[in-house]
């Protein structure tokens, strides 16, 4: 589920969440964290479309791990300290679980994400065009500030730009992708430089 858009920007690029670490997805025997952490992310993609993954997830069915919305984050990452994802490399032989299952809530990204004190880091990427909608701090409901859903429209992003907002990179060091679509967290372990 991708609020409304598969194919690229939609309603919810923008929109701030706060997601809460509770268990890995696959650990034999299963590993529960003795500290609980929250890390507050900006949806600023897509989670691309496919039939079968993490991104697979729809109102009618649920993706590869049997949940509906997927957060999907580029790690590692400047964003993301080294030490927030936890695990016992003694018990288990390693240190990255890779799947999480989360709680998550709707937060305003100003001023509760990071990135919000980087003006670089409000808005879209001019240079990306139609590619990228991506309001510094979207209201639910509000059609003057949130991104309409480009798979239905097929049209013109608004200008979601910032004069501030980096030309040639969508990137800062506080922004990292967030793709919209289960109820864990997949990171990007493998492939890193793909996302980054």
């Amino acid at each position: 589920m991708a609020f409304g858009s598969s194919m690229n920007y939609g309603p919810a690029c923008g929109r701030c969440f706060q997601l809460t670490l509770l268990n890995p997805v696959v650990a034999t025997p299963p590993f529960f964290p003795d500290v609980v952490k929250s890390i507050v992310v900006k949806i600023t993609d897509l989670c691309p479309l496919s039939e079968g993954g993490w991104c697979s997830g729809r109102t009618d069915r649920t993706n590869s791990a049997g949940a509906h919305l997927n957060f999907d984050l580029a790690y590692p990452s400047k964003a993301i300290p080294d030490d927030f994802f936890p695990s016992n490399e003694t018990l288990y032989g390693y240190k990255d679980f890779g799947v999480w299952n989360i709680s998550y809530a709707t937060v305003s990204c100003i001023p509760v994400w990071e990135g919000s004190r980087n003006a670089a880091a409000l808005g879209s990427v001019k240079a990306l065009g139609t590619s990228a909608c991506c309001p510094a701090d979207p209201t639910p409901g509000n059609v003057s500030n949130i991104c309409p859903s480009f798979s239905d429209q097929s049209g013109i992003p608004p200008d979601t730009s910032t004069s501030s907002s980096a030309k040639n990179s969508p990137l800062s060091s506080w922004c990292f992708f967030a793709g919209l679509t289960s109820i864990l967290l997949y990171l990007y372990t493998t492939y890193p430089e793909l996302y980054l």
